[in-house]
């Protein structure tokens, strides 16, 4: 099983970056996805989640308006397109893969079976 984040970096304040985690090892699509982040000193918070089949999505009050989660079932592939980025957005950013069955509420770390290693997006001017 892995989860292989890429696409973060530093940008301003101001500006965009698009995270994408590829999957593979498991049947991408019997898990929901999620986006957390955490920064150093901080805890790990869920920045988004989506549905099996992307119909359905969940965003942090602090990034809902600027952030996108998205998922390409046929490419085992999930999204994150973050625009508008503030410097409070600096952290690592791990994607995470839930199984559908699972009664865990989507927005505990806990909740979810296989972790990304991390992709680290730091918001500086």
């Amino acid at each position: 099983v892995q989860l292989l984040e890429s696409g973060g970096g530093l940008v301003q304040p101001g500006g965009s970056l698009r995270l994408s985690c590829q999957a593979s090892g498991f049947t991408f699509t019997r898990h929901t996805m999620a986006w957390f982040r955490q920064a150093p000193g901080k805890e790990r918070d869920i920045v988004a989640h989506i549905s099996l089949g992307g119909n359905v999505t969940y965003y942090a009050d602090s990034v809902k308006g600027r952030f996108t989660i998205s998922r390409d079932n046929t490419k085992n592939t999930l999204y994150l397109q973050m625009s508008s980025l503030k410097p409070e957005d600096t952290a690592v950013y791990r994607c995470a893969a839930r199984e559908f069955v699972s009664a865990g509420n989507f927005r505990s770390p806990w909740a979810y079976v296989y972790w990304g290693e991390g992709t680290q997006v730091t918001i500086s001017s």
